[in-house]
């Protein structure tokens, strides 16, 4: 019998300076812009910004500079 793992989903995000946050249903994840990716690490503030997650809370879009990252393996290498 396999068990299944639940996904890791985001209820809203939030953009600091130096990091994004990442708000599940049960913690906040605070992950440094380098960790999250080499394209949003060179990005400006402007940028990261404008960062829209998905209605279904699986991922992060950029539309700025065409990024898009899953909030699972995100939240697990990153924070």
């Amino acid at each position: 019998m396999q068990s299944k793992t639940q996904p890791v989903l985001a209820r809203s995000i939030e953009i600091t300076t130096e990091a994004l946050v990442v708000i599940t249903e049960t913690r906040a994840v605070v992950i440094q812009w380098v960790k999250c990716s080499a394209r949003l690490a060179q990005a400006s503030p402007l940028e990261r910004s404008r960062a829209e997650l998905s209605p279904s809370g699986y991922g992060i879009h950029w539309p700025l500079i065409d990024e898009d990252l899953a909030v699972g393996p995100l939240v697990q290498n990153g924070g």
